[in-house]
């Protein structure tokens, strides 16, 4: 891989190395390509503001942001979001990263679709969450410089990705669709189980066990 793509140098640390070969490992070109143009992403946006970040703990932080959508990461009943951000502190647990660090590459992952709270979170967070954005949904699309953008993307081509990673979301969590109760993934059931009944905001409070 190059070691620097659109003005970024890519990390290159064992820790680094170690964080992209468990992704490799893990997940499909789709995901990795989508993973580390995220991580590019989010580190122009912050070049461009100029906003203090950790560039390594975003790189992770982009690697593993998918994880808990893989067999091996995924669990029977947590929201995905919060499988890869839970993998992503153990794997840091072993560099000795200070804990304050920890939670923030837990939030950042955990909180990477929630969305109007995440953009105010601080950069080490929001830019991976813009960075999603951008790179799922083109938010920001075009305030975003077009050099570096082709650049990233030649890169780490999106080959077809508008249609494949909506499928691959749902492959993800189709086995714990509750899990999305509440969130934008919501959508995503949806559109493959239309039958599927979600749990109702207003339902859960008016059959609580309260008497008044």
């Amino acid at each position: 891989m190059r070691q620097e793509i659109a003005g970024i140098k890519i990390p290159d640390s064992q820790l680094a190395k170690d964080a992209a070969d468990i992704l490799r490992e893990q997940e499909n070109d789709l995901l990795w390509n989508h993973s580390n143009r995220v991580f590019l992403f989010g580190a122009v946006q912050g070049q461009q503001a100029a906003q203090p970040y950790d560039l390594e703990l975003l790189y992770v932080s982009a690697l593993f942001h998918d994880l808990g959508l893989t067999k091996e990461y995924s669990s029977p009943d947590l929201r995905f979001e919060v499988d890869g951000a839970n993998a992503a502190r153990s794997f840091l647990q072993q560099y000795q990263i200070p804990e304050e660090s920890l939670n923030l590459v837990w939030d950042a992952i955990a909180l990477h679709t929630t969305i109007g709270i995440t953009e105010h979170k601080t950069p080490q967070v929001s830019l991976l969450y813009s960075a999603v954005g951008l790179d799922v949904m083109g938010d920001n699309f075009d305030q975003f410089p077009a050099e570096q953008r082709k650049e990233i993307v030649e890169a780490f081509p999106r080959n077809n990705f508008k249609q494949e990673i909506i499928p691959a979301f749902y492959e993800g969590f189709k086995h714990k669709p509750e899990t999305t109760f509440g969130n934008i993934k919501a959508d995503v059931i949806s559109h493959y189980q239309p039958e599927y009944k979600h749990k109702n905001f207003c339902e859960c409070i008016i059959h609580s066990p309260w008497s008044e």
